[in-house]
């Protein structure tokens, strides 16, 4: 097993906030759809989830309070230490477990999960066999039939959000963007604040990873859909009524992830 990456652990060690992150911008458009298609494939209460990668709890504690038993695992100490934090205050959910880990790695018992979320490390694993690793883990600890949620960046994020900003003009930028288009490998510019060490996947990708560590792959689902490229887009969030216009063209070709920023591939555990 490779070491983590040490830049992609400093970066989340500052003073990155998923949880507000989910409550601006593309986030708007991200959590309800995300929380939607949850919805749609997991088991009802009071099944049992592992959130791998699941950073300070967003996912986690919204699900506790649904009445899921759900243990939070991530790499980053800082994200469990605030999620400790938040599961201190009154009157929240609580979760069955929350602690450092590594997602090649679990510390969970073999058929023990009914569900596994993989939001984030699928794509912060750059190597293809760390990728399989994961996958392979959340397969062991998962039930018969049970479901895994892996979230993953598309192939053409940056160069999409590149050409509608006018960055491609950028030397350092377009560079970047040439390397995920050939090889998915995503590298932060000197002087860009972007996102960090990452692997950007097609969908057929994607679903021959999970395929390849054992899971039959159901569907490899768009999650923002093309709604990230109106033209004033932070304003339009703030608008109800066009916020549920663009949530509803994202449900409507969520079968073409390449259109998201964000995909979300669905597979469960063959019998």
């Amino acid at each position: 097993m490779l070491p983590f990456p040490q830049e992609i652990l400093d970066f989340y060690a500052q003073a990155i906030d998923e949880g507000a992150r989910l409550k601006q911008g593309l986030g708007l458009l991200e959590l309800p759809r995300v929380r939607a298609l949850i919805e749609r494939f997991i088991p009802p209460p009071s099944a049992v989830i592992c959130d791998v990668g699941g950073g300070t709890g967003v996912h986690a504690f919204w699900l506790a309070g649904l009445g899921y038993a759900v243990h939070l695992l991530d790499i980053v100490p800082r994200h469990i230490e605030l999620a400790r934090q938040a599961a201190a205050a009154p009157g929240a959910p609580q979760l069955a477990s929350m602690q450092v880990g590594d997602a090649r790695r679990l510390p969970y018992p073999d058929c023990s999960a009914d569900a596994v979320l993989l939001f984030g490390p699928l794509y912060h694993l750059t190597e293809r066999q760390e990728r399989l690793a994961a996958i392979a883990e959340a397969r062991r600890v998962l039930r018969p039939g049970g479901v895994l949620l892996a979230y993953a960046l598309s192939r053409y994020a940056s160069t999409i959000y590149g050409l509608r900003n006018g960055l491609v003009w950028d030397s350092a930028y377009l560079e970047m963007i040439f390397q995920e288009l050939s090889t998915g490998q995503h590298r932060q510019p000197p002087d860009w604040k972007v996102l960090t060490t990452a692997f950007f996947h097609h969908p057929l990708e994607l679903r021959a990873e999970l395929e390849d560590a054992g899971m039959q792959c159901e569907g490899v689902y768009g999650i923002q859909g093309p709604g990230w490229l109106v033209p004033e887009f932070e304003q339009s969030m703030q608008d109800e009524e066009r916020l549920g216009i663009l949530l509803e063209i994202a449900k409507r070709v969520e079968m073409e992830p390449v259109l998201s920023p964000h995909m979300l591939a669905v597979a469960r555990r063959r019998e």
